[in-house]
């Protein structure tokens, strides 16, 4: 393999707006600012990548605000002018900084993103993934009535998407359910409750159970895997752990406390592909699934969710809408596209779309060179 030298990073501050807001149990988005990290290795290759974090701090500790402070004061200065012989060197040169995990994944992914183009092969090739083709699920916010939900169920399954994810939260669940099982009592379909319940609503979470769902993605606090345990084991249906799993570490507690039966991996929230694969890896030893979740990423997010859902253990469809459902116009050319609920791996090297220059420049709001 050919080794990599970062000479220069530029970091795009951009603003984009959603086709529709997204509503969940945290509130109602609809706009975001992005950074966007391009490296350039010592050859005039780019790499890219997104934090893929929110203007508020509500699903985690991170914003882009302050995850653009880190990378500029902390992470960019970490690698420029060093020789990379693999971007797994990448997690442990950032190791000095403690947490700030959809940071570090902005860098260390467009890092990776530039050492395929290095090495002329498409990333999920390095990433040891086998699909040549993934499933795609799609995503609902809290809609006003369980009829609306019911529409937008309909429309999606209409559409080809493989799975169907509704957001949840108290007051806006049980009826909302009941409304699209009575409906469409076939579509595979799981709740995202983002942390909105606790142990006291455990008699109302187990109401869920009646409704064939493939999970309850984490029902309980951000940082808990003690009371989803306790939860599991009251309940019929798995539980799917998301922001309590931010490390290979959280990973394997979680795991041996049986906190669930399925994990979300996100690249941001674990802070990079190299996490990423080795959680994939153990659970992939544990017999327990895993699925690529969304994080309303444009589309260099949403090529390197693709490039990681390769991965065999990654057996549940991922959030990985295609751009369209989400942006009037995406930053990447080809947008990301999809046929009857599947996408197709792109071949080329790298990530395997390219950075609309133009697209990008509409969207600025800031840029920094190092």
């Amino acid at each position: 393999m050919k080794s990599i030298r970062i000479d220069k990073v530029n970091l795009h501050l951009i603003d984009v707006s959603l086709k529709a807001p997204f509503t969940t149990s945290f509130g109602t988005m609809q706009s975001k600012k992005v950074g966007i990290v391009e490296v350039v290795d010592q050859s005039g290759l780019t790499g890219w990548g997104e934090t893929v974090t929110s203007d508020e701090p509500d699903y985690n500790e991170e914003t882009t605000v302050t995850a653009v402070h880190m990378l500029e004061k902390f992470l960019i200065p970490a690698i420029l002018k060093k020789e990379i012989a693999h971007p797994d060197e990448v997690f442990d040169l950032f190791h000095f900084v403690r947490r700030n995990h959809m940071a570090k994944a902005a860098l260390e992914t467009a890092i990776w993103d530039v050492f395929a183009k290095k090495n002329e092969k498409p990333l999920h090739q390095l990433l040891g993934g086998v699909k040549e083709k993934i499933e795609v699920g799609k995503s609902i916010g809290i809609q006003p009535t369980p009829a609306h939900l019911v529409e937008k169920v309909e429309q999606y399954v209409h559409e080809g998407f493989k799975k169907i994810k509704v957001k949840i939260a108290p007051g806006a669940d049980l009826a909302y359910i009941r409304a699209v099982r009575e409906k469409l009592p076939d579509v595979p379909l799981m709740v995202d409750a983002n942390s909105a319940y606790s142990l006291q609503d455990i008699e109302h979470l187990k109401k869920l159970d009646e409704y064939n769902l493939i999970m309850i993605e984490q029902p309980l606090a951000h940082d808990d895997i003690i009371d989803h345990a306790k939860l599991q084991r009251q309940l019929q249906t798995p539980i799917c752990l998301d922001e309590s799993v931010y490390s290979f570490e959280t990973a394997k507690k979680a795991i041996e406390l049986g906190s669930g039966r399925i994990i979300n991996i996100k690249i941001g929230r674990v802070g990079g592909l190299r996490e990423a694969k080795r959680i994939h890896d153990l659970c992939q030893s544990h017999n327990i699934p895993v699925w690529c979740g969304g994080m309303l990423e444009t589309g260099i997010g949403r090529a390197h969710n693709i490039q990681i859902t390769t991965l065999p253990n990654f057996t549940i469809p991922g959030d990985t809408a295609p751009s369209q459902h989400y942006w009037d116009e995406d930053i990447i050319s080809p947008e990301v596209t999809m046929d009857h609920g599947i996408i197709k791996v792109p071949t080329g090297s790298g990530i395997g779309y390219e950075v609309d220059r133009n697209k990008l420049k509409k969207r600025l709001v800031h840029l920094a060179s190092f």
